[in-house]
């Protein structure tokens, strides 16, 4: 048995030629920039919530290296959340709605 590695002999494997598999790049390509002029001109306006938060940001107690921190891994998709404490946060919100978060 002879194993290659390399992209010919998986594209020859698959049945996919070279040039088909140019051509689907190069559609994805042209799909790309056409999504990419479709919203070139988009803009995007903070609820007052978020005007809130994004002006709290400049406050003292704000630990901007956790805020860039956690704004990479939610970039990357890396961000998890660990579900028993979202439930702690809701039960404990439920069972005391005049207190404020905790920090």
């Amino acid at each position: 048995m002879e194993i290659r590695n390399n992209a010919e002999a998986l594209k020859s494997f698959l049945g996919v030629s070279s040039s088909a598999a140019a051509k689907s790049l190069a559609i994805k390509r042209a799909e790309a920039e056409e999504l990419q002029a479709i919203f070139a001109g988009d803009q995007a306006t903070l609820s007052q919530v978020g005007t809130a938060v994004s002006g709290a940001a400049g406050l003292d107690g704000v630990r901007l290296y956790k805020v860039a921190a956690v704004q990479q891994a939610l970039a990357a998709g890396t961000y998890n959340v660990s579900a028993a404490k979202v439930a702690d946060k809701v039960i404990d919100s439920m069972l005391a709605p005049n207190t404020g978060p905790e920090r």
